[in-house]
């Protein structure tokens, strides 16, 4: 076993602090050590995908949903307190290596959240540049979460900014005499991410209220002498304890699970969504040259044609292409919004839904294109509307006139010019002037 030596003599708990650390030792413990078989048997060790390595990373026990599995939890470490109280009274006089453990335990597992949600920003692909459909939503169809996401996502310097504070804090939780500095860091940038989730109603509260709860513990190790030393001037004493591994074997294991960690979620992870344009739309191209936004100039169904109506349901009023294989429908047609707003990385195209995530106003599907019988496929890909598919004939008949069809509808559509004021800025600088 490791032993530890003290340069000052070894200081008694009292029965109160023991009691304490008993119920909060058993408490992370349980908050921060993956027990579910499907963490580690749901991932392909041998082909790691990036979105792998964040759902790794993301991990929290989840019992319940919501705060309900931190109450049982804590009903665990009780149960854990009263039965460990009462098979070691009298035998210890402290815990000071088992505090030294957990302490370890718990750095290591906010610094690998913070990587996982660092890089994301850094590079930047958490909140991405608004797509065409996006750009052409009246502003009171979106949530107040993906005004704010989208108001990130015009800004990727800044984005890549915050992501650096992440990746810096997580580097200081690495090693123990930076690791107060690093936890006091997380107070401050997610104790904003929360209540910007309380805010603008996003739905990484628990999540990042977890990760503040993990910070807390920390700092508290440091916590009354920096407040003797700040606030009442009071001169303080370094905590001297240490842990010495004596044996070969304790040495290189140490060594080895640093850089297991650094290895998987700060380089692989970093390089392999250094690849990847964006996680957040399908990758899979749209109809070629047909991104863009169109004018429904004619529209009949069975035969029926009906004016240019906002208030009709059925009558469509613009479709945007966009350059990956999504189709936007804008029309008076209700959609009841997915408004999940959690954060989610995954391979399949299907599962990325960031585009039509808290918005409305618009029908977002997903096609598949046949170029030899001009044929595109359409699915609703709101999880409300699942089943819903229109397959449509489409014909062009210039650049920029589209006609789409099938046995009840005849679509005509006019691409429409359109310049957006935040690419000309991008492109011609703030300095010069820009005409739409």
């Amino acid at each position: 076993m490791p032993e530890h030596h003290h340069t000052t003599p070894a200081v008694e708990w009292n029965n109160r602090e023991k009691i304490f650390f008993r119920f909060f030792f058993i408490y992370f413990l349980l908050q921060v050590v993956p027990l579910d078989p499907k963490y580690f048997l749901s991932v392909n060790w041998l082909d790691l995908h990036y979105g792998d390595i964040f759902n790794i990373a993301h991990y929290n026990p989840q019992f319940f949903s919501g705060y309900a599995s931190w109450g049982f939890i804590a009903l665990l470490a009780l149960a854990g307190t009263a039965i460990w109280t009462y098979i070691d009274r009298n035998k210890r006089i402290s815990y000071d290596h088992l505090y030294y453990w957990i302490r370890v335990a718990v750095r290591y597992r906010l610094a690998i959240a913070l990587f996982a949600y660092g890089f994301l920003k850094f590079y930047p692909l958490q909140a991405p540049y608004p797509s065409l459909s996006n750009l052409n939503t009246y502003y009171g169809d979106y949530t107040r979460w993906k005004l704010f996401s989208l108001s990130l996502g015009i800004v990727p310097n800044y984005q890549s900014f915050l992501g650096l504070v992440e990746i810096i804090t997580g580097g200081l939780l690495l090693y123990r005499k930076t690791a107060s500095v690093g936890a006091f860091i997380v107070l401050i940038f997610t104790g904003n991410v929360f209540m910007s989730n309380i805010a603008y109603e996003g739905g990484e509260q628990v999540y990042s209220l977890y990760l503040i709860t993990l910070a807390l513990f920390l700092l508290s190790f440091d916590i009354q002498r920096l407040a003797q030393l700040l606030i009442l001037q009071k001169p303080v004493f370094p905590n001297r304890f240490h842990v010495t591994l004596t044996k070969s074997w304790q040495r290189y294991s140490r060594i080895a699970l640093k850089s297991l960690v650094i290895f998987l979620f700060v380089l692989a992870y970093a390089f392999k969504l250094s690849m990847s344009q964006t996680y957040q739309f399908p990758a899979t191209a749209g109809l070629a040259d047909a991104a863009g936004i169109y004018n429904v100039a004619e529209f009949s169904r069975n035969k029926d044609t009906i004016p240019y109506s906002k208030t009709d349901p059925l009558r469509w009023q613009d479709v945007v292409f966009e350059k990956w294989a999504t189709i936007s429908i804008r029309s008076n047609r209700p959609v009841i919004i997915d408004s999940n707003n959690l954060e989610r990385v995954t391979a399949g195209e299907d599962d990325k839904i960031y585009e039509l995530e808290g918005t409305t106003g618009r029908h977002y599907y997903s096609y598949d294109v046949d170029t030899l019988k001009q044929v595109l496929t359409l699915r609703n890909k709101n999880k409300h509307y699942q089943g819903e598919q229109l397959v449509l004939h489409y014909n062009r008949l210039n650049d920029s006139k589209l006609v789409l069809s099938n046995d009840s509808l005849y679509v005509v559509l006019d691409k429409i010019p359109k310049k957006w004021l935040l690419e000309e800025v991008a492109r011609e600088g703030r300095r010069k002037s820009i005409k739409l």
